[in-house]
């Protein structure tokens, strides 16, 4: 899990919120492949479609805001995202993220949105703290996670996390 690669899929957009990213409809389905397909339907509708297993999500800031839903991660999860980078994310989505095991919250400078480009393919070294943005052959430094987050990612959740 130390390098992930794949291809950014870019909306530079601030605040996108629970409901944007698993639209209340959709909070019945307990299926967690079918919540998948619902994966940011209220930005946009054909996201799911768009998504390969590995792909990237980048965004504005305060990503996850809203409720504390936690399909929000399963359903970006289960479409096949494995990290969300942002310039900062909303706590309780975060730790959601985080503790499920389902994604990689990673927080980047916001200037990092306008160098990345959507479909751009980047690698991401997580025991370096970088992006290599192979598309364009640049390199980026990303921050590292709290000592403790980096615990829990690395056991794959807080269910498997043991000090």
């Amino acid at each position: 899990m130390n390098t992930l690669r794949g291809k950014i899929h870019k909306y530079n957009k601030d605040n996108i919120d629970t409901d944007v990213i698993i639209p209340g409809p959709y909070l019945k389905i307990h299926d967690h492949k079918e919540l998948g397909k619902h994966a940011m339907e209220g930005l946009d509708p054909n996201f799911a479609k768009k998504i390969h297993e590995g792909d990237f999500l980048m965004t504005g800031k305060n990503f996850g805001c809203g409720s504390s839903r936690e399909h929000a991660p399963i359903a970006l999860h289960q479409v096949g995202i494995r990290a969300i980078l942002s310039p900062s994310f909303a706590r309780i989505f975060y730790r959601n993220a985080v503790d499920g095991g389902y994604l990689l919250p990673i927080e980047i400078e916001p200037d990092l949105i306008e160098k990345i480009s959507d479909n751009d393919e980047i690698e991401i070294d997580l025991d370096s703290h970088s992006i290599m943005n192979v598309t364009t052959k640049e390199k980026y430094k990303i921050k590292p996670f709290p000592e403790i987050i980096a615990k829990i990612v690395k056991a794959g959740g807080l269910l498997y996390f043991k000090e």
